[in-house]
């Protein structure tokens, strides 16, 4: 057996942390060059895909983003995102797709989905409908949607719905259903109260009802019906 050399005098044997530095260092290195780092990192199995976490789901299965990824044994976090992101864009739920990376080895999905704004009665049961008058694939049973509900589509009104529903989350959670009464006229209904209004009605007038609620309430009078249908006037019904 061989006589183990001998150390030279007032040498260290280096602390266990210098070699991970050291890998950090390199690797910091290599991300600070946009054009040729990805391209280096994307070969060492350290940065291989071995999770996808799916973020901003509601009504998506985020096990069929993850399919449609179709993401393999030699896929790395570094490789192109472009493939990825239309492949999802796909879904029909999917509005935008954004894909990114948390070292070393997770691919970062995040989505924002078409959300239903209304309910449109069918043959077979409600069928939620966005923004766009697209007829969305939920199940408004089992996906628990709380909606109002529209004799059909109409842009005009979704519309309407979907402002209402991003600036005055108050006031679209009352609206229970809408529909035309006339050719210039909707009828909503507000916590089971009508609401007379004409077709082209905008957030701004709806707003107007507030103060006129608030003041029938304090008076304790309930109304059967309130009417916007006139310029700069609120009307109420009383029993």
């Amino acid at each position: 057996m061989e006589d183990a050399k001998p150390r030279p005098r007032g040498a260290r044997s280096l602390p266990r942390w210098v070699r991970p530095a050291a890998y950090a260092a390199a690797t910091a290195a290599v991300l600070l060059s946009p054009f040729w780092g990805p391209l280096v990192l994307r070969h060492l199995d350290f940065f291989g895909v071995r999770h996808v976490e799916v973020v901003g789901v509601r009504h998506v299965d985020a096990r069929e983003i993850v399919a449609l990824l179709q993401v393999d044994t030699t896929a790395s976090v570094w490789d192109p995102t472009g493939d990825w992101e239309a492949r999802v864009a796909d879904h029909p739920l999917v509005r935008d797709v954004e894909i990114g990376r948390r070292l070393p080895g997770t691919l970062v999905v995040r989505l924002a989905e078409h959300v239903p704004v209304a309910l449109v009665p069918t043959a077979r049961g409600f069928q939620a409908y966005d923004v766009r008058g697209v007829a969305l694939p939920i199940d408004p049973a089992g996906a628990g949607i709380d909606a109002p509900i529209l004799a059909r589509p109409d842009s005009a009104v979704l519309h309407l719905l979907s402002e209402a529903r991003t600036l005055v989350p108050a006031l679209y959670r009352r609206v229970s259903e809408v529909r035309h009464a006339g050719a210039s006229e909707l009828l909503l209904v507000l916590d089971s109260l009508p609401i007379r209004t004409l077709a082209d009605v905008t957030l701004y007038r709806l707003a107007d009802l507030e103060p006129v609620e608030r003041d029938l309430a304090r008076r304790g009078l309930r109304p059967i019906e309130l009417d916007l249908r006139f310029r700069d006037q609120v009307i109420a019904r009383l029993p």
